[in-house]
């Protein structure tokens, strides 16, 4: 490797870095939701994207600066994760796990239809942030665009941590992932901390679909069944259930997956993230911040 081909890489994994915060959140909203229900939610990058297409719609109509984009899909997101708990979770028997997984998988089709036949399947558009900012860091360069979808990402993630540890809220989450009938007991709405839950994570999802439409500078139906998968090769990789786990492995896989992107060219770069997350399943299957087999 020549001087050029080590700058070039290095540079692939700073912009990878910047762009796995989408991937964190995402990984966050799986984490937090089956650390709360243990359930998972197969629909969640799809309602992401469509909370991002959403915004579109309603900017199109009101006109506002392009900042006010994320608001709107932080809000489309919000009411989206609440009807998908409302429709995929509230009414099922929770303890047929099977099918509140069928029906996530459904409402990820659903969501995939609504998004298609609205846009006629095709990409839009969608405003990017200090997109003609660059910093010059010697031979590397950083996008401005990139760092405010990092920027924001980390926002994001501290606001989620101090509302998990911080508020009234964020004790009755905990207790209900811990012991969910202890909780009832004490006096917490089960029901209502799994609503606030996928309002929160919908949020979240919806912040991370607006990211991702920044960075890459269009939206598409197509990003759903890759963000999805990514968002679960993140949960597994950080720990299920573990936050700061989803925040390092977003992180890591977004740095890896652009470096393996320079080198080996976009058709073998989700083959080598596969092969990543066979190797945690196999040596490390509890993910990075695995813990102990044993009672609490």
């Amino acid at each position: 490797m020549d001087w050029l081909d080590f700058i070039d890489s290095v540079q692939s994994l700073f912009d990878g870095v910047l762009f796995g915060a989408t991937y964190a959140l995402l990984g966050i909203g799986f984490t937090l939701v089956f650390g709360v229900m243990h359930k998972i939610n197969l629909s969640y990058a799809a309602a992401s994207i469509g909370a991002a297409y959403a915004s579109l719609l309603i900017l199109a109509v009101v006109k506002a600066p392009p900042i006010v984009v994320f608001l709107l899909a932080a809000a489309a997101g919000g009411g989206i994760g609440a009807l998908v708990y409302l429709l995929c979770f509230r009414f099922i028997p929770l303890a047929n796990p099977l099918a509140t997984l069928m029906s996530t998988v459904g409402m990820l089709l659903l969501i995939d239809e609504i998004v298609v036949h609205t846009t006629a399947g095709m990409p839009l558009s969608y405003p990017a942030l200090f997109s003609d900012v660059v910093i010059r860091m010697g031979a590397f360069t950083l996008r401005g665009d990139l760092i405010f979808v990092f920027l924001l990402g980390c926002l994001c993630m501290a606001l989620l941590l101090g509302l998990l540890y911080r508020t009234t809220l964020g004790l009755a989450t905990r207790a209900v992932s811990q012991q969910p009938v202890a909780a009832q007991l004490c006096g917490i709405s089960v029901t209502r901390v799994n609503t606030l839950t996928f309002v929160v994570t919908g949020v979240l999802g919806g912040i991370a679909g607006a990211m991702i439409g920044a960075a890459i500078g269009v939206l598409s139906p197509l990003l759903s069944l890759p963000l999805t998968v990514k968002g679960l090769v993140v949960t597994v990789i950080g720990g299920l259930g573990s936050i700061p786990g989803a925040i390092i492995a977003g992180l890591l896989v977004g740095g890896l997956e652009n470096v393996i992107q320079f080198f080996r060219g976009v058709s073998e770069r989700d083959l080598y993230i596969m092969m990543l997350l066979f190797v945690f399943l196999v040596f490390r299957p509890g993910g990075i911040f695995a813990t102990a087999a044993g009672r609490d």
